[in-house]
């Protein structure tokens, strides 16, 4: 998603902008670091507007309803 969301623009640009090292998004993009901390999250959706929102909805697991985000909490 993080891939395809930046386009054009290559890794190392777009962990610049973030304030994130090269290493840090690659691991990221390739699933390596499979839960990123939620600043780091906020600045990739800051940099690639994306709505963390609809971000958030989109990586949910399907079955996974509201309530049941609530108790993970």
């Amino acid at each position: 998603m993080l891939r395809a969301a930046r386009g054009p623009r290559s890794a190392a640009e777009v962990a610049a902008e973030a304030g994130l090292s090269i290493d840090t998004l690659r691991k990221i993009e390739r699933g390596a670091i499979s839960s990123p901390a939620f600043f780091t999250v906020a600045a990739l959706a800051e940099v690639l507007k994306l709505d963390l929102a609809t971000l958030a909805r989109d990586l949910l697991p399907a079955e996974t309803t509201p309530t049941d985000r609530r108790a993970a909490s």
